[in-house]
């Protein structure tokens, strides 16, 4: 019987009554115990990803003459906050039923999904982004990085790159493009069976605060892409393979018009890259020539300037620092077990041993 039960029961004459913890207790401390408890399961993402959709949904509310249905726009950030609580929450809980010697199929399944659900909100963002990106300005500013791009290079990339266009180099270029969706992934997943969760989240984490940075941006300065700006000005589509049409359906699908700077692809996969290198040194080497395709990749696929590209760069890297510090103070997850405990070897002791180390 738990404590709260316990001061739940009366004795009365010798009899013993129950009386209702909402009663003893009152509603309001219930609902206090369990805000505690739900904000305990949390950790450092959890905070970088509410504080995001807390100030998502300041900005909605601040140019919501801007946007179309802004209400259901904070409806759906608040439903997915508290997707995230509950799903901490339930995953906690699990984890405090559960001992090392019989991990339950409740437990693994929620401990599962509480470690990934992160692909999914990072994906429900970048979708939402469609949304916000005329939050505060309701043309495009793909003017000034097409300046930019020629003032740096003295042509303009995208256009410029069409000259080596060839069935066999786009193949390979959209191949590049595409690594972007396993990076994390894959880093994930290594350090996942490996159960050091910590190192996991650390990796989630600095992944958060450079899409955060990107979000942020590109809802505050539209960019649409040069696959729109420059529409007509190409003498031909990309032909390639297999790879080639599978980036066309996933864009069929899944394109967002705006968002481009910075590039999200180039912010992720930098992140995951700077984790590798301090969470898994092989990994950063086999990832660092692919990176260096994709960034070119996303140019000559014509999804990005070249300023989106450095853009990404920056807020990729300004993501790794910032989520390194997030997690140096913060836990990495909440005070349910990150892992289960490994079963302790009994202590052997030698004739030699005295009283005072037992």
């Amino acid at each position: 019987m738990s404590e709260l039960e316990r001061q739940s029961y009366q004795t009365r004459d010798g009899a013993v009554v129950w009386t209702a913890a909402t009663e003893r207790w009152g509603f309001p401390q219930v609902v206090v115990k369990e805000l505690g408890e739900v904000s305990a399961a949390c950790g450092a993402f959890e905070w970088m990803a509410l504080g995001y959709l807390a100030l998502s949904s300041i900005l909605i509310l601040l140019f919501a003459e801007n946007l179309v249905h802004p209400v259901r726009l904070i409806a759906v950030q608040a439903g997915v906050a508290m997707l995230i609580l509950i799903l901490c929450r339930v995953e906690s809980s699990a984890a405090e039923r559960t001992h090392w010697l019989c991990e339950s199929f409740s437990y693994r399944f929620w401990h599962f999904w509480r470690h990934w659900y992160p692909h999914l909100f990072f994906l429900f963002c970048f979708e939402e982004m469609g949304r916000l990106v005329h939050l505060r300005n309701p043309g495009w500013e793909d003017a000034k990085l097409i300046a930019f791009d020629h003032w740096l290079t003295g042509v303009n990339p995208s256009l410029w790159l069409e000259q080596f266009t060839h069935p066999a180099l786009t193949e390979f270029m959209q191949f590049a493009y595409f690594t972007y969706f396993v990076y994390l992934l894959i880093l994930g997943g290594i350090l996942y069976h490996q159960r050091d969760f910590a190192s996991y989240w650390a990796v989630m984490t600095y992944s958060a605060s450079g899409y955060v940075a990107g979000y942020v941006i590109a809802a505050l300065f539209p960019v649409q892409s040069p696959w729109f700006t420059l529409a007509g000005q190409w003498h031909g589509d990309l032909v390639g393979g297999p790879f080639t049409a599978l980036i066309n359906l996933i864009e069929k699908y899944g394109r967002v018009h705006g968002a481009a700077f910075p590039s999200q692809h180039v912010a992720g996969a930098t992140a995951a890259l700077l984790g590798a290198w301090r969470h898994c040194r092989w990994l950063f080497w086999v990832f660092l020539p692919f990176v260096a395709c994709m960034c070119v990749s996303t140019v000559y696929v014509r999804n990005h300037y070249l300023a989106d590209v450095l853009g990404g760069l920056v807020t990729g890297t300004l993501g790794y620092f910032v989520g390194g510090w997030v997690m140096a103070r913060y836990r990495a997850v909440g005070e349910s077990r990150m892992a289960l405990p490994e079963p302790q070897a009994p202590r052997k002791y030698s004739k030699t041993t005295s009283l005072s180390s037992l």
